[in-house]
């Protein structure tokens, strides 16, 4: 149960890892287009204020943006990509459809329930527009939700065909039959069940208000723990811009809300310090240093062979999230691959903010370095103090550097770098195997030999890969032979834990899973086994 129960985690982090990589590509992109057109930014530097830079930049963060505000979708497939069995284009192709089924039974069940609120008062009302549909705020959690339903309903139900006329219906049809039902029950089930955990965070906020640091503590750690689900939103939202925040007096002015504070007090110049609500807002430190050090802590434990490939990955991540505040490329990439990771992240969050507000910090920087530049240095130190914040971060970046390094390697924790053997080819073995792929030529490997070491077609449950190996998984390990497989089928390692069989071919493992499919495919019907 527990190697069952292992492999699956593994498998489920690998495909977490399909939308994961994507991230910091878009992040890093969305970045430099905010550079360009950043209002403070431009005023401050005249050159950036012409027409090419700046529709440059628009056009750039306005079409990558998309990737980091529809998650849900893009977490839905390629997840349900990445748990397929086989057939995964199709597999891929129903997580699409199914998530917009998902996403318009909802909206018509809040519209039959008559809760839907005001598309003009969406903003901390729990609900928000997914795909030009109003539905709640699930996030991410979404994506993940349907993305796992519609990779378990196709691996049960992918192979179904039918005779006769119903022939049509069969195969990634009948997947998507199967579907439609149980998407429309989840969203009925979801439009009942989720608004008592928004109610509950709701709650927990006016809590938090009376509860001082402890509070303030539980808000940030609170802020970070649930992005997953889409609920970070309630948690902070009403303490910008509403009563909870705050309330003071500007120029005559009533203002509730730490944010609208915030914003009246920094335009006021009879205001020598910034009032305490800003702290509610102070929640950069982990965006601008805690990460950092968590992605140089992730490079430095990985593996030798690796280091190249997590670097591309860690760096343009970090970057993003430094600059613009854009954290899901990091945090996407060890939240569910290794949960105490984030938790400590989650934690440290929390305890930064504290720290600022112990020390009289009234900067903020929720968006990044350019925000925390713009937003802090005009207004002078003495109005927020802004020098206690650059080294409370100093301090959180060595924090979260050594916990995270320590953690990573005591717990042999799987960050990138370390969940996969990665071999370092030179070009020219790269190129021969990429043309040898390309032109469809055989691997080499006798597939009856390697079906007969796994004990036969009939004994093979579930076949999958990593970049270097085969990775089987069988009913009964008791008739895997690990000498066929070692001497018969041109394999460079063969691993068996219990039920799970890993087959180490190195760079042409693509081939191999290419024709060791192919070949049950087409015998499947025959009785080979051992």
């Amino acid at each position: 149960m527990k190697t069952k129960i292992m492999d699956n985690l593994q498998k489920f982090s690998r495909a977490m890892f399909i939308p994961v990589l994507i991230l910091p590509i878009a992040g890093l992109l969305i970045a430099i287009g905010n550079i360009f057109t950043n209002e403070r930014l431009i005023n401050a530097v005249p050159l950036l204020n012409n027409p090419f830079t700046m529709g440059f930049g628009s056009v750039l963060s306005s079409s990558l943006l998309p990737v980091l505000t529809n998650l849900g979708l893009i977490f839905c497939v390629g997840i349900a990509l990445g748990l397929a069995n086989r057939k995964k284009a199709e597999a891929a192709f129903t997580a699409v459809l199914s998530y917009l089924v998902f996403v318009f039974a909802m909206n018509k069940i809040l519209e039959l329930m008559g809760v839907l609120v005001d598309p003009e008062a969406l903003r901390g009302s729990g609900q928000s527009i997914v795909l030009g549909v109003q539905i709640l705020d699930m996030g991410v959690f979404l994506g993940i939700i349907l993305g796992i339903v519609v990779a378990w309903i196709h691996n049960k139900y992918i192979d179904t065909e039918f005779n006769n006329a119903f022939q049509i219906y069969g195969g990634a049809r009948f997947v998507f039959i199967v579907l439609i039902p149980i998407l429309i029950g989840l969203a009925g089930l979801f439009s009942l069940l989720w608004p008592i955990i928004q109610n509950g965070i709701n709650a927990l906020g006016i809590f938090i208000q009376h509860s001082g640091n402890f509070g303030l503590f539980i808000y940030g750690m609170l802020e970070r723990l649930l992005i997953p689900t889409g609920l970070h939103h309630l948690v902070y939202t009403p303490f910008l811009y509403s009563s909870l925040g705050g309330t003071q007096e500007i120029a005559g002015v009533v203002y509730e809300g730490a944010r609208n504070i915030y914003f009246a007090e920094i335009t006021d110049p009879t205001i020598k310090v910034l009032s305490e609500s800003v702290k509610w807002d102070a929640r950069g430190i982990s965006k601008m240093f805690g990460l950092i050090g968590a992605c140089l802590a992730m490079y430095h434990t990985a593996k030798p062979e690796n280091k190249v490939k997590a670097k591309a990955i860690l760096i343009p991540a970090a970057f993003t999230s430094f600059i613009a505040g854009v954290t899901e490329p990091i945090e996407f990439s060890f939240m569910f691959v290794s949960p105490i990771l984030y938790l400590i992240h989650s934690v440290l969050s929390g305890l930064s903010m504290v720290i600022l507000n112990i020390f009289g910090s009234r900067a903020i920087g929720p968006n990044g370095f350019i925000d925390f530049l713009l937003y802090n240095l005009p207004l002078g130190i003495e109005k927020t103090n802004w020098p206690i914040y650059i080294l409370v971060g100093m301090i959180f970046f060595g924090l979260y550097y050594v916990i995270f390094r320590i953690l990573i390697i005591k717990m042999d924790l799987k960050t990138i770098g370390r969940s996969e053997e990665v071999k370092l080819y030179s070009k020219k073995e790269y190129q021969e195997a990429k043309s040898s792929m390309n032109e469809g030529q055989d691997s080499g490997v006798n597939m009856h030999n390697l079906v007969e070491g796994l004990g036969g077609i009939k004994n093979i449950r579930d076949v999958d890969n990593c970049y270097t190996r085969l990775r089987i998984t069988v009913d009964n390990p008791e008739k895997v032979s690990k000498d066929v497989l070692q001497n018969n089928v041109n394999a460079k390692g063969v691993i068996i834990n219990d039920q799970s069989v890993h087959v180490v071919y190195g760079l042409e493992v693509n081939r191999v899973r290419r024709d060791l499919d192919r070949y049950i495919e087409h015998n499947s019907g025959k009785e080979i086994d051992k």
